[in-house]
């Protein structure tokens, strides 16, 4: 009787982990990049529970995250533009009181830092974490949500 190969969760999360640690941001990486980029850590980023790893995770996403907030103050290159100019009115997935999305990038860069001090008790940096990759989820939708009135 053959047996099939078994691939394991495991080896799928190890090469995404290889991959995001290994991943270098071209220098004209736009708003749009960057917060899939950050989205793409995050995620495996949730799921990671060697120690080392984690942390070399973190420093990536602030990395990104820097990099994005950077992006945040410069003007947005016309492509970008035209895909936020608004069409009908959408709901936010974001409250109105986190319409900006410096400050969202501040909330996910401290509880990054947070997460990645390693000082929280076990439960609590497991529940930020989730909240961090939740955070980061939400600005990647936002910062991608047509805002621009059309003239």
């Amino acid at each position: 009787m053959a047996t099939t190969p078994k691939f394991s969760y495991a080896l799928s999360e190890e090469s995404a982990v290889h991959h995001l640690i290994n991943l270098q941001l071209c220098d004209s990486a736009d708003l749009f990049e960057l917060a899939d980029t950050c989205a793409a850590y995050v995620s495996v980023l949730v799921e990671t529970d060697d120690a080392v790893t984690f942390t070399t995770l973190c420093k990536r996403l602030l990395a990104a995250l820097k990099r994005l907030r950077e992006c945040c103050d410069a003007e947005l290159p016309s492509y970008l533009v035209e895909q936020l100019i608004a069409g009908e009115k959408i709901t936010s997935c974001v409250p109105d009181c986190w319409q900006e999305t410096t400050l969202q990038v501040d909330y996910t860069v401290a509880l990054t830092l947070a997460v990645m001090g390693g000082t929280l008790p076990a439960g609590v940096a497991k529940e930020l974490t989730g909240l961090l990759h939740d955070m980061v989820w939400l600005m990647a939708e936002f910062v991608k949500e047509p805002y621009i009135t059309a003239h």
